[in-house]
Order: structure tokens, then C-alpha cells, then sequence
């Protein structure tokens, strides 16, 4: 999962250039928490499929830049622009510009999240409303906006995590918010009856990204490595390859679905 400090920020942008020699319109996504860990590798993935990418980030404009950049190296076209997702007015602004500019949108992936790891009986309250403002009213708020705009033909992405089946110590309140992002992800794909819309979750395994690694020892990570029968952490590149498929031509007969990329570790 992809960290994002949620701040009250104005929208922002930076942009590149479109590849040269494009002749045809391509898709365009948002990609939420776009700006780095997973949501970073699924942005510059989906511009590698011909997607236009907007990369939404928080705070860390360095960051979201950096990825923008990426992108234009491999000839593909982005822009960065700033939100907090559980803001509906600033979520409202970041569809607003991506339509204004690219003329629709057709791919919408929420990877934006916060983690905070406690036993349930000594976590902090104020924690508990921060996290869940991010992963669960951010999520609403991200499919509210994906539901009225999605073009034809477009794919909603949330995200939710393998914690939630393997139920671990010490993640009680994140496993809850991911819980609810699995529990809208059918009703929501029932709502958008008859208008081509795909909605479908990943929830990632333990996945190696600075915000997994932080605060682990290496005989942690070297521990949870192990599980998964192929016997390593996921990629970044590996959460991307998934989102790649459910917003390609491949997986448009996968809906409502949650889908545990994992290796292997749970159901």
C-alpha cells in the first residue's frame, strides 16, 4: 500500500510533453497515490501500456515529479497533480482537470493509503480517525467521483491488502478499513450495471516498498519473505502487472472481484 499523508493542499500540477508520433487519443488513468511504492510502479506501467497518466500524490511534490519524469523518458505523457482524497472538493478539482485536459477518463486507481500498526487495546483513537479518513471515506470519496465519470469501456481499481485474511497482530484497525473497501467493491460493480464499467480490488501480500520496510528488522522481512510458497516479497512491478491486466482488454470479463496478489500466502 502506497503512503499518503492526507493535508489539506490546493491542486497543483506538472506536466510533460506527449510522445512524439502519437496519432491516436490514448486512455487516460488516475492513479492516486501515484507518486510512489506501488502506486509510482502502477503509473509508469499503465503509461507503458499507452495510457495519458495523471499521478496524484499528497504532499511529496518531489516525488510525484520524479514519476512524471519517468514517464516522459519512456516517451509517455503525465502530470502530477495534488489532492487529498478524502477532500471531496479537492478530489472534484483532480477529475475536473483531468477532464479538462485529456477530454475524459477511463481508468481510475486508488492507491493512495495509510498504515497504522498497534494492538487494538493500546491504539491511539486519533490513529484510528486518520486511517480510516484515508482508506475508507478517501475510498467513497475516489468512487464517488470514478462512478459519475468513467467513460464506457473504463475499469475502477481499489485497493485493499492480504491482511485482511491472514489477520495478523497489530493490524486490527487496517485490516478493518481494508475490509471496508472489499465490502464496496461488488455493490459498487452492481450499481454500474449496463454501462461497461469494471470495479475490482487488489490486495497485495507483503510487498517490498520503503513504507513495508520500515521498522522491520532484516530477520522480519526475511521471515515474512518465506511465507509465500515462492518464497519472496512481492514487487512493486508485480501489483503493477495486475492493475495492467484489469484496466487492458484481458481482464475486462473480471468484476467484482478482490484479487490477493500474494504468491501464494492466503486466499
Amino acid at each position: 500500500m502506497v503512503d499518503m499523508t492526507n493535508t489539506n493542499t490546493t491542486t497543483t500540477t506538472t506536466t510533460t510533453s506527449a510522445a512524439v508520433g502519437d496519432t491516436a487519443a490514448p486512455k487516460v488513468a488516475i492513479v492516486t497515490g501515484g507518486s510512489r511504492g506501488i502506486g509510482s510502479a502502477v503509473s509508469k506501467r499503465l503509461a507503458a501500456e499507452g495510457f495519458t497518466v495523471v499521478v496524484n500524490y499528497a504532499g511529496n511534490a518531489a516525488a510525484a515529479e520524479d514519476t512524471v519524469a519517468a514517464i516522459a523518458v519512456g516517451g509517455g505523457t503525465a502530470i502530477a497533480v495534488q489532492a487529498d482524497i478524502a477532500d471531496e472538493h479537492q478530489v472534484a478539482a483532480l477529475f475536473d482537470r483531468t477532464e479538462e485536459q485529456f477530454g475524459g477518463i477511463d481508468a481510475v486507481v486508488n492507491a493512495a493509503g495509510r498504515m497504522a500498526l498497534s494492538p487494538i487495546a493500546e491504539l491511539d483513537l486519533q490513529q484510528l480517525d486518520d486511517l480510516h479518513r484515508t482508506n475508507i471515506r478517501g475510498t467513497f470519496v475516489i468512487a464517488q467521483h470514478a462512478a459519475r465519470r468513467l467513460r464506457r469501456g473504463g475499469a475502477f481499481i481499489g485497493f485493499s491488502t492480504t491482511i485482511v485474511t491472514t489477520q495478523f497482530p497489530t493490524y486490527g484497525a487496517y485490516a478493518a478499513s481494508k475490509g471496508a473497501v472489499e465490502a464496496m467493491i461488488l455493490i459498487l460493480a452492481r450499481e454500474l450495471r449496463g454501462r461497461d464499467i469494471t470495479v475490482n480490488a487488489v490486495a497485495p501480500g507483503p510487498t517490498a516498498t520503503d513504507l513495508f520496510l520500515k521498522g522491520k528488522t532484516p530477520e522480519q522481512v526475511d521471515a515474512l519473505a518465506k511465507n509465500p510458497p515462492l518464497e519472496r516479497l512481492g514487487t512493486p512491478e508485480d501489483i503493477a502487472n495486475v492493475i495492467a491486466f484489469l484496466t487492458g482488454p484481458e481482464g475486462r470479463w473480471i468484476n467484482g472481484q478482490i484479487l490477493r496478489a500474494n504468491g501464494g500466502m492466503a486466499q
